[in-house]
């Protein structure tokens, strides 16, 4: 080897938002002259430069170049030791590569950021908002949730009530209220509320929200039952006091009439009276025939009404569906099918291996994907989603990974709700064998393709930034 090099030092210590130097001195021990270029290597290459990037040296002199590192405050940059290396590619010689290596480690921060969703919540005996935890911080983040407000006017029940969240994830709190004391009649009343997020050794993260109790019964009911009841108890009152008489002078009319004629005889006095039996045969046979006739009409209806048909919507066709075909088709094969819900178009049709799903040149993102693979043990997800509230340039996690969906069904990506955000991108990973996948990005075309193993490794597909998005996928499961 015609080069000595030396790291000075060897380790060192830098804060996220920050940057540290590193001196590089190396010496050419060959018997010509040189020229080297300089190439960072490893985890923590996107945040190191190299000054001057060559250098050139005659023999036996020594020369210098200073490394310097400069990691982000955002959760990328992972907290505790970091290997690093710089790769020296000599001129005259491409093949003698020498590779110095070193470690810088990075110091742990904490930032989080939590969000109630809706701000403001309307109910009458209970309210639902959602809490939204997000871990801007490089280190895991262990919470505890507690809610509070003046009076005690509300009870809580957070569900978890403790999270873990990983750096760059977000964990979603839902959150229940409980007024304890209902109104039965009357305005609306507001009742401010604080959830409060609570670390070890630090001040609780207070988020303030607002219950708006509405009552059990409008104002304008409660003031209509009032005069009715007004009304009912003055007609009452006028009754009882000025009651009408209803007695019939019918009877004294009749005695007075029967005085003035002469008595009749035994048999004038005792006339058969009429029976129900004398006048119910000659009603009866017309209700019956009616009844009857009902009765037939009846059935006629119900016979027409049998006739009528119910015409069922067709299946829809999913990644599932599709990937299934090719199983059957191809029951040793491996096969992946997806398709992709895009903006003010919905979903399209599945396609399979390679085929691209989505659209380019149209600026529509894509909001959701649907995902089925077979031969690969399964698959599991998680959405990289525009955030209209980011601080950083960045977009946000969903707040779980999906579960490990088997082969044969469908996984679902995103979201088709026009009120939910639409995908930067995506991770995944499967079961067994290997997995590629490329995006087209807005703005920046297709990207280069990406392979990774079976799970736990997994592939990211799109982008982080906040200002694009995802427009169209390709997807493969190689063979083995």
């Amino acid at each position: 080897m015609s080069l000595w090099t030396s790291l000075e030092p060897a380790s060192a210590t830098v804060d996220p938002g920050s940057s540290t130097r590193v001196r590089l001195r190396l010496r050419n021990t060959g018997d010509v002259v040189d020229e080297y270029r300089f190439e960072p290597v490893g985890p923590v290459a996107p945040w190191t430069t190299v000054e001057p990037p060559t250098l050139r040296l005659y023999p036996g002199t020594t020369g210098t170049v200073e490394l310097t590192f400069a990691p982000p405050r955002t959760p990328d940059a992972t907290a505790g030791p970091n290997p690093y290396a710089i790769r020296i590619t000599p001129t005259e010689h491409p093949e003698a590569t020498t590779v110095p290596e070193g470690n810088l480690t990075i110091t742990p921060f904490t930032e989080i950021r939590a969000e109630l969703v809706p701000p403001v919540v309307k109910g009458r005996f209970r309210g639902r908002p959602r809490l939204a935890v997000d871990n801007l911080g490089n280190t895991k983040l262990t919470a505890s949730l507690n809610g509070a407000d003046n009076g005690d006017q509300l009870a809580y029940e957070l569900r978890p009530s403790n999270v873990q969240i990983e750096p760059g994830r977000a964990a979603w709190i839902d959150t229940t209220l409980k007024p304890r004391r209902i109104i039965w009649f009357g305005s609306k009343e507001r009742h401010p509320y604080t959830v409060s997020v609570l670390r070890s050794g630090t001040n609780p993260l207070p988020v303030e929200g607002a219950y708006l109790q509405r009552g059990f019964l409008p104002r304008w009911l409660a003031t209509l039952f009032s005069v009715l009841m007004a009304l009912a108890i003055a007609f009452a009152m006028l009754w009882f006091a000025y009651k009408p008489n209803f007695g019939s002078k019918a009877q004294e009319q009749t005695v007075a009439a029967g005085a003035a004629l002469p008595t009749p005889s035994a048999t004038t006095l005792a006339p058969a009276p009429p029976t129900a039996q004398a006048t119910e045969p000659a009603t009866q046979p017309a209700e019956t025939e009616a009844a009857a006739g009902s009765g037939s009409g009846g059935g006629g209806g119900g016979g027409g009404g049998g006739t009528s048909t119910v015409t069922a919507k067709p299946p829809v066709d999913t990644a599932a569906t599709a990937v299934n075909r090719l199983g059957k088709a191809d029951p040793g094969g491996r096969h992946i099918c997806y398709r992709a819900f895009v903006t003010s178009k919905g979903w399209q049709k599945p396609v399979c291996d390679g085929t691209i799903a989505g659209t380019t040149g149209q600026n529509l993102p894509i909001k959701d994907l649907n995902i089925a693979v077979y031969g690969a043990s399964g698959s599991a997800a998680s959405g990289f989603l525009y955030n209209p509230q980011s601080t950083n340039g960045q977009g946000q996690w969903q707040p779980k990974w999906t579960a490990i969906i088997a082969d044969g069904k469908d996984n679902y990506i995103g979201s088709t709700k026009a009120s939910d955000p639409y995908l930067e991108g995506f991770e995944m990973n499967i079961g067994s064998g290997q997995i590629c996948t490329t995006g087209h990005v807005h703005n920046l075309g297709w990207q280069d393709q990406r392979c990774t193993g079976a799970r736990p490794e997994h592939v990211f597909t799109g982008t982080y930034d906040n200002s694009l998005w995802l427009e169209a996928v390709k997807m493969t499961v190689p063979a083995s």
